[in-house]
């Protein structure tokens, strides 16, 4: 039998402000959202949660999390940590995509897909990238359209790096193989497949993008470039990917040296897109939640490494509105509904009739989490967690003789 949810009297952003509202849970779906809901039949098992005072919000989804680690750029002992599930969870974040970066040997596709069933047994939505940086791309069985055709989970390619001295230096003709292949992998499936890409520092900024879509049938929308406030003339090139129909991503992991020496944090970079009149769908932020994150000098030599946190889009969320006064169903739009549309989720981002119960309760004053549901299912209540990972809590005292 479904377990019934009824939530009460909360504001609700869908992510477009709805008002006060009640929401109705049946299982893992939205069932009704309206006025003075009410069930009447009393041999179903009924919870209610009083929303007043609360935001009622879509979960998160975070476009980019390397759930397994990443990282090793300063050898074996820079390998950074997994991710555990309430890493997502006490940000909000119900649906993570998670990808393989800079080390594509000792970090692997199976292990990722691995740990994507594992967070997935634990309670959050996930799916994964075949590839890496590197081109020609590591697959699991031999090509990237058999990979999203064959495997539920595999959903796009990425991150593939351009613009970066740990690139393997892609042509013009490999980024259009890449992207075709995606395109027919995700066509066959029924999925996104969109190429996420990974854009340095370096001085071609995103022109390999525009130049790999030049003369083909191919849209820039395929390509989903990310950490486009790593700098002002990626930032402005980014506005132009978007101006010209791309859509561009934020990431709100970052260091005080990064922003030192001319990193745009994400919120205030999501702040300026919009005032430069980017609409909101093509604009996300994601957190690169458990990347390494390098310091390099001019060299290219390696300063320090730091490790990306899933926590930075909750709070950079919080920025954005906050601090930067961007509107609510602006911030939230760029980590839940137009992530979503750029990977082809149709089920997640948005609070809507027959979509998955993914949903935040928010205090309304200062955004802190409060409740987190996931397929509807209560992770976190009270802002503390229900549902620990398999190895977070013990679960039963060890006894011994």
């Amino acid at each position: 039998m479904e377990h019934i949810l009824l939530i009460k009297g909360a504001s609700v952003f869908a992510p477009a402000a709805l008002g006060i509202k009640d929401v109705l849970i049946a299982g893992n779906r939205i069932a009704a959202i309206g006025d003075n809901l009410a069930v009447n039949n009393s041999t179903l098992p009924i919870s209610v949660i009083d929303g007043s005072g609360k935001y009622l919000v879509p979960g998160f989804v975070d476009s980019l999390v390397h759930y397994i680690g990443g990282g090793g750029e300063g050898g074996f002992a820079t390998r950074t940590p997994e991710m555990q599930l309430t890493d997502a969870t006490l940000a909000g974040v119900t649906t993570a995509i998670g990808v393989l970066g800079t080390d594509a040997t000792t970090r692997t596709l199976t292990n990722l897909l691995a740990k994507a069933h594992a967070l997935e047994t634990e309670g959050i939505s996930t799916y994964c990238h075949t590839g890496s940086y590197e081109i020609p791309c590591r697959t699991v069985t031999g090509n990237i359209t058999d990979d999203l055709i064959l495997i539920d989970k595999m959903i796009g390619v990425g991150e593939i790096a351009i613009s970066d001295h740990r690139s393997s230096q892609p042509t013009i003709t490999e980024l259009r193989k890449v992207a075709a292949a995606a395109r027919v992998g995700g066509m066959l499936a029924g999925k996104g497949g969109t190429v996420s890409v990974h854009v340095g520092s370096g001085k071609t900024l995103l022109q390999p993008l525009f130049d790999a879509v030049a003369g083909t049938e191919l849209s820039l929308k395929q390509f989903y470039p990310t950490h486009i406030n790593r700098n002002e003339a990626l930032f402005n090139a980014g506005l132009e990917f978007a101006r010209a129909g791309g859509v561009i991503d934020f990431t709100t992991s970052t260091t005080a040296y990064d922003l030192q020496h001319g990193e745009i944090a994400a919120a205030a970079a999501l702040n300026r897109a919009l005032q430069a009149g980017i609409p909101a769908m093509q604009l996300t932020m994601s957190s690169d939640g458990n990347a390494s994150l390098p310091v390099y000098n001019i060299n290219g030599e390696l300063l320090g490494l730091e490790v990306g946190k899933v926590s930075s889009l909750l709070s950079s969320f919080q920025t954005a509105v906050l601090q930067w006064q961007v509107s609510v169903s602006d911030a939230l739009t760029s980590i839940t509904a137009a992530p979503a549309q750029i990977l082809g989720l149709k089920q997640k981002g948005q609070l809507a009739v027959g979509k998955d119960a993914d949903m935040l309760l928010l205090n309304s004053q200062d955004l802190t989490l409060d409740t987190v549901l996931a397929k509807g299912r209560c992770l976190v209540r009270a802002g503390t967690p229900i549902v620990w990972g398999t190895f977070e809590k013990p679960q039963h005292s060890a006894m011994g003789g």
